[in-house]
């Protein structure tokens, strides 16, 4: 007999302690800000704001709040990129805990879609990341499993997912010495939608080889079990390597988990069935009653054929739009997401807050316009509306305790906590927010110029933010003419480009980068000595307080840092950024003379600084792709290239074959970019290609200034053949 409902056993990794395993302790404004904190969750408030500067250890004060109160956490980042820099922080600082990574697991997606002005059916298209879905697995299951869970997710934690009623009593336990029938054991692990291959055994999939059966779970990524089988007694379970077959460990019980969050019980599921043929006929009455036959046939065609593919096997394209039948919800009730999954005593930490709450808020009409004319037209029952992210309501009323961290808290989370916030200010490292300069616009291109230039001579970069995609295009080439190494960055370049493009700029092949709100939040380049933001005085959403403080904070980390501001006239915006901006740098000097911290004393070690625990994780750094330089203060192009040449050489007499034909390669790409050449196809370390983009004079695309309207400067065309 299998046990029926292993959901009733006990946590098979509970008991675990949170624990931070670093050689740094709390310095600077951290334990205060820790201890407020702490607090607060202990006197129950269900809401706290966290206002910390960029580079002062927002990620470490949040990290020692989780070990103290000993609680599952979770951590939500407005996108991908920054999740996954929160995500290897918290796997630094918790290596022996459950940390896990729950994003969007799809690489290309295309949602379904009718667009009834010129009668076009989008139809959904994606390419799931087996990886991604492997993580996804591994979060749900930690939470069910372990007490030390740390989960760090993007907004893809508020849209549906299976409920976890039905995921925890689908599982199956397993253990050792139990009269387990072979047939019986094969037929759950295809009701979990474990597929059989005998030859290609990947995640997902079982094998039968006589008596022993061998299962690679959903949520594992280089581990397999064995089962062996001894008639009908389970005589061992082992971990093992699904490549070699090498046993690794012995196990007692194991707990298998579902291959997919949408797994349904036969009976559940019957039933379902029946309510979705019910609800289909009253939905065809209601289009043959307005005379709506072509939406009618329509539905009740693709309907039909999707009850068919459930009945055969369990599934069907586009399950998720049936959600509701399947958790047996009623119509506009909330549909089950991460949150349902997370324990009552959990703590959830908002980064960025002042950008995740609005995208939170946002997510669930966008959804709802779409599905309506799904549903209106006969693609989808209207059930398919309630798969759908979750109203800002509902998640308001969902979530537990909450911390917002951001160096500038939005107007909900501040109005929530009635003004109060934690405050963490001054960084441990000595460095303090950019001394910020006003000057007038009538000048402000030439005077921007000569900026440039001087920064240029130092060594140094510059950000320069416009107000629109064609200024920045324009002023790209003015800059150029004027004989200064310059790109634009903005939302029409790809992101891959867009990382190069930071990349090239770190190691010095352009000297400024111009761009929109492109330079806000998480962007890191330590190089920058220089930002200037452009008619500061044009309030509006890319001149509020908010983004002024954010493209300002873009030059603390760099000794030398300063922000210049072009404004002929005092905005409320202008003197709110120019006022917090002071009041922080003021509070971060005092923090430094009381200390004995003097910013030019810690010049020389910038590289270590830029890369200590309470510097990382607050920003995302686009790596240089060269291990042995973290960051580039202190050299131009032509220095990094000859340090390139010389090591070249060295790998070379060292019979090290590989490193030096890879620093070759680096050292050919570079000197093409410089001498405004095409590249050819050497590659770039760590991108693996030159994404140089000839024109038709035959000069590389990224070395010349003048910019077409893909983002990708381009060089003079020559007349004739």
């Amino acid at each position: 007999m299998l046990m029926p409902k292993a959901a009733a056993l006990p946590k098979l990794e509970g008991g675990k302690r949170l624990e931070i395993v670093s050689d740094y302790k709390p310095a600077g404004d951290q334990p205060r800000a820790i201890e407020e904190l702490l607090n607060g969750i202990q006197q129950g408030e269900r809401e706290q704001v966290l206002l910390g500067v960029t580079g002062s250890g927002k990620t470490f004060t949040m990290a020692h709040v989780i070990q103290e109160i000993q609680r599952p956490a979770l951590v939500l980042a407005p996108n991908k990129t920054l999740a996954a820099q929160l995500y290897g922080e918290m796997k630094s600082f918790f290596p022996n805990n459950a940390v896990e990574y729950f994003v969007s697991y799809y690489d290309y997606y295309t949602p379904e879609a009718y667009v009834p002005r010129t009668d076009t059916y989008i139809e959904k298209e994606s390419s799931i990341n087996e990886q991604i879905e492997r993580m996804r697995h591994a979060a749900t299951r930690s939470l069910l499993e372990r007490d030390d869970v740390i989960i760090v997710a993007s907004v893809s934690c508020i849209y549906g997912i299976g409920s976890v009623e039905t995921y925890s009593e689908m599982t199956l336990g397993l253990q050792t010495g139990m009269t387990v029938n072979r047939s019986e054991l094969l037929s759950r692990f295809i009701d979990l939608q474990y597929k059989r291959n005998d030859l290609g055994f990947g995640r997902g999939t079982f094998r039968v080889r006589g008596d022993t059966v061998e299962l690679f779970p959903a949520h594992m990524e280089d581990r397999a079990w064995r089962f062996s089988l001894f008639g009908d007694e389970l005589e061992g379970i082992f971990e093992i390597d699904p490549l070699t077959g090498e046993k690794l460990m012995a196990l007692q019980a194991v707990k298998i988990y579902p291959n997919s969050h949408y797994v349904t019980p036969k009976p559940t599921l019957h039933q379902a069935i029946k309510q979705i043929q019910h609800d289909l006929k009253v939905r065809l009455a209601e289009f043959e009653a307005e005379g709506k036959l072509l939406e009618a046939q329509r539905l009740e065609q693709r309907t039909q054929f999707d009850i068919e593919m459930m009945l055969a096997t369990g599934s069907c394209a586009g399950i998720e739009n049936y959600s509701r039948y399947l958790s047996g919800r009623q119509p506009g009730e909330p549909p089950p997401t991460l949150f349902e999954y997370l324990p009552k005593n959990a703590l959830l930490i908002v980064d960025e807050s002042h950008v995740m709450v609005p995208q939170v808020g946002g997510m669930y009409r966008g959804d709802y316009m779409r599905k309506s004319t799904l549903s209106d037209f006969g693609f989808r029952l209207p059930s398919c509306k309630d798969n759908r992210p979750l109203k800002f309501e509902e998640w308001d009323e969902m979530r537990p305790q909450s911390v917002f961290v951001s160096a500038t808290p939005g107007p909900w989370e501040m109005e929530r906590t009635g003004g109060v916030f934690v405050e963490q200010v001054v960084r441990p490292t000595g460095l303090t927010d950019p001394p910020v300069i006003i000057r007038p616009t009538e000048t402000q291109v030439d005077d921007l110029i000569a900026e440039c230039k001087d920064c240029a001579a130092k060594g140094q970069r510059v950000l320069v933010t416009t107000l629109t995609k064609k200024m920045a295009e324009a002023l790209t080439e003015y800059m150029h003419e004027a004989g200064i190494k310059v790109r634009y960055i903005h939302s029409d370049v790809e992101t891959l480009e867009r990382i190069e493009i930071i990349r090239d700029l770190r190691l010095g092949a352009y000297d400024v980068l111009i761009g929109i709100n492109l330079l806000r939040e998480g962007l890191d380049i330590p190089e920058c000595g220089l930002v200037a933001i452009l008619d500061a005085d044009k309030e509006g959403y890319l001149r509020s307080r908010t983004s002024l403080i954010q493209t300002i904070g873009r030059a603390a980390r760099n000794v030398d840092g300063r922000a210049i501001l072009y404004a002929d006239k005092m905005t409320n915006s202008l003197q709110a950024a120019i006022d917090e901006t002071n009041r922080r740098r003021e509070k971060q000097k005092a923090y430094n003379e009381a200390n004995g911290i003097t910013p030019e004393s810690v010049r020389k070690q910038i590289s270590d600084i830029m890369e200590s625990v309470y510097e990382r994780g607050d920003r995302v750094t686009v790596k240089t792709g060269d291990a042995d330089r973290n960051n580039m203060i202190g050299h131009n192009l032509k220095s990094y290239m000859a340090d390139l040449e010389r090591r070249m050489k060295t790998a070379a007499a060292d019979l090290e074959f590989e490193e030096a034909a890879r620093l070759r390669d680096e050292l050919r790409r570079l000197e093409a970019m410089d001498l405004g050449i095409d590249g050819g196809d050497a590659p770039a370390i760590g991108l693996g290609t030159n994404r140089a983009v000839p024109d038709g004079s035959g000069r590389a695309a990224p070395a010349r200034g003048a910019a077409d309207g893909r983002g990708k400067p381009r060089g003079r065309r020559r007349k004739g053949p």
